[in-house]
């Protein structure tokens, strides 16, 4: 009698076990998910992706450009939204939550990620070193009001109408395309050149679409972008204009001789998934996600450059 007692404490034991499981695992899912949304590691994912996508273009042989990148990303969006954590509270409550309960940690972990990341970049030489310090540089202008030397105070260039832009899409487009020349020693060349408009094209759509999404933070705090100056429906009417100027730029390099057809075909896909997403600015309630899907832009064409190059 006491053994089938036993036997049946230890089986309603492990049966409460196995209960407990996929919570368990649900919640150690969701505190990933979080963790790597949140922090801006996914970002970091997607931007060595981009470098992975130039160097095939370029045809250059693999360096540390992408992890360099990659590092970087991570360092300056990490340290963007410990910046914004009080305004995106408002637009972004579950990053800003985020951002808050793991400040100090992100705080060293982006310092640390900076530092390997220029420190990499020496292996390079002085214009590689100097294309990873750029983007901290215009993100000190960008995100705050400090004036170096004088100790006085400017306007931010965040809050200034289309400049904004214009530094983050500036930044990126010369770190992910002349990062990964510099390392590779390699010259400037037409495509080179495409390359660096095509992206900086591409950086600006993205940057504006998640900006949608804090239009009504954006505005309580007096910064001017594309949808709190134009409204929604032009600004999806002007991301979608550039999309497609964009399409027709990889169309005039083919023509032109500077990009091979083959590799034009993941850039077009990823364009064609782009104007779907910027079809649904204004038009879908879950604003984030869409921002989300905008940013997921260069996995499309990356898997697709795999798929063609396989091919």
């Amino acid at each position: 009698m006491e053994r089938k007692q036993l036997l049946s404490h230890d089986g309603k034991t492990l049966a409460a076990l196995y209960g407990a499981l996929p919570v368990s695992l649900r919640s150690s899912t969701n505190r990933f998910r979080n963790a790597l949304m949140y922090s801006s590691a996914y970002l970091a994912l997607i931007a060595m992706a981009e470098v992975v996508v130039v160097s095939v273009i370029l045809d250059l042989p693999p360096t540390p450009a992408a992890l360099v990148v990659g590092l970087t990303v991570f360092a300056i969006y990490a340290n963007d939204r410990l910046a914004d954590a009080d305004t995106d509270a408002l637009s972004n409550p579950g990053q800003a939550a985020f951002v808050r309960r793991h400040r100090e940690v992100l705080y060293v972990l982006a310092s640390i990620a900076y530092g390997v990341a220029v420190a990499l970049s020496v292996l390079g030489g002085p214009l590689a070193l100097g294309i990873t310090l750029l983007p901290g540089v215009c993100w000190v202008w960008y995100a705050t009001d400090w004036i170096p030397g004088g100790g006085g105070h400017a306007r931010r260039l965040k809050d200034v109408f289309l400049v904004n832009t214009i530094v983050v899409a500036l930044a990126w487009a010369v770190t992910l395309t002349f990062l990964p020349l510099a390392f590779a020693d390699a010259a400037v060349t037409g495509t080179t050149l495409f390359v660096f408009v095509y992206f900086f094209l591409r950086v600006f759509t993205n940057t504006e679409i998640p900006n949608v999404r804090d239009v009504e933070g954006d505005r309580a705090i007096g910064v001017s972008t594309l949808p709190v100056v134009f409204g929604v429906d032009r600004t999806r009417h002007i991301l979608t204009g550039i999309d497609l100027s964009t399409a027709g730029l990889v169309i005039a390099a083919v023509s032109a001789g500077y990009l091979t057809p083959i590799l034009a075909v993941p850039l077009l896909a990823g364009l064609t998934y782009s104007l779907g997403v910027t079809a649904f600015v204004g038009r879908y309630e879950n604003e984030r996600l869409l921002a989300r899907a905008a940013e997921c832009e260069y996995l499309v064409v990356f898997a697709a450059l795999v798929v063609a190059v396989a091919v």
